[in-house]
């Protein structure tokens, strides 16, 4: 009972402030608004327009593919956005149109469209004729930002894998001229196989009683020995050799199938094919105005408040704080007239006679 009677007065306290600064509260918000729709007003008109871009193809698909998996498109809005934004892209669309790109990044905007790929370009300027010449500079450089510079990456890749292939090779080649040998591993494995085949010839001459024949097998098997000790040292770093000329074929086969899948994305990326650029308008002065208006509006608000807060502050330090003086003498109070004390009035008794003695 006595927490609601203590909140009703607080509220009844509150309401009572309320109404004594009841001009600072309407006040500091109308003079905020005003001046709000004042600046909007004033303002010089604004033009606005919209790129659309529209690339399925470099979305998911195939594993080969920059964006894939099930956050695909946010990675390429994401992507995109931040391309728009970047110093290099910034710089190469203010060559192309004259905008300096302190004014391109304050008016581009760059929006998804549902959960699509689908993209939304804005450019907001002073300047009409700016307007469309910005949008399609700007989609041109980020996805030549995105893909063509993928394009130029593979190409890298390919040139030096085609470099170690080359220099594998040539490394080949002066090993097979300083030991004067080509192809020792084919010879070591074709001599391999003679061995193998003079060994069983020996084996049936020698069964049937053929000593002659014996013998010549066992002179060409003593040879073709004698040749693989002379190639068994030399063979390891041969097929050493021979191991990096594979592996930087491989790389080689790797980065042009790279380099084909990025001249895929960056075909599919032309923006002549991706891209279309809406018609420039005027930006509604009233849809600026609520935009604008209300946040300031309710920001106005919340500045009165604390304004009432702080003069009430003020207005309770100021009474606290006044010097309280003793009040003035002033004349005594007449004396009271002295009254006599009564005392109660005893009750009368009557007489009780005494009966005489009887003789």
């Amino acid at each position: 009972m006595n927490d609601s009677i203590g909140e009703k007065v607080e509220i009844v306290d509150y309401l009572r402030v309320a109404r004594r600064r009841l001009w600072v509260l309407v006040g500091v918000p109308l003079v905020a608004t005003g001046a709000a729709a004042g600046i909007v007003l004033l303002a010089p008109q604004q033009y606005s327009g919209t790129a659309y871009v529209a690339a399925p193809a470099l979305v998911g698909g195939a594993a080969g593919t920059q964006y894939t998996g099930t956050q695909a498109a946010n990675q390429f809005v994401a992507a995109f956005g931040a391309a728009v934004t970047s110093p290099r892209v910034l710089a190469d669309v203010a060559g192309d149109t004259g905008v300096t790109p302190e004014r391109l990044r304050d008016g581009l905007a760059v929006t998804q469209v549902g959960a699509s790929s689908q993209l939304e370009v804005t450019y907001t300027a002073g300047d009409r004729a700016t307007v469309a010449p910005v949008l399609g500079a700007t989609t041109t450089r980020a996805l030549a930002f995105l893909f063509s510079s993928q394009v130029g990456i593979a190409t890298s890749e390919v040139e030096a894998a085609n470099a170690d292939v080359t220099a594998a090779t040539k490394a080949i080649g002066e090993w097979e001229k300083a030991n004067k040998v080509s192809q020792p591993d084919r010879i070591y494995q074709a001599t391999l196989s003679e061995l193998t085949s003079l060994r069983q010839q020996q084996l049936s001459m020698q069964a049937v009683g053929n000593s002659r024949g014996a013998s010549a097998a066992a002179a060409a098997i003593t040879a073709a020995q004698r040749k693989l000790d002379e190639l068994g040292p030399k063979l390891p770093d041969y097929q050493a050799l021979l191991a990096q000329r594979d592996a930087a074929t491989g790389a080689l086969s790797q980065a042009r199938e790279g380099l084909q899948a990025a001249r895929a994305q960056a075909q599919a990326a032309d923006p002549k094919q991706v891209t279309s650029i809406g018609e420039t308008h005027d930006v509604s002065r009233m849809a600026e105005l609520v935009r604008t208006a209300l946040p300031v509006g309710g920001a106005g608000l919340l500045l009165g408040v604390l304004l009432v807060g702080v003069l009430e502050l003020l207005s309770r330090a100021r009474l606290t704080g006044r010097p309280t003086t003793p009040p003035a003498p002033s004349d005594p109070p007449p004396a009271e007239p002295l009254v006599p004390a009564q005392t109660p009035a005893e009750p009368l008794v009557p007489a009780q006679t005494v009966p005489a003695a009887r003789p």
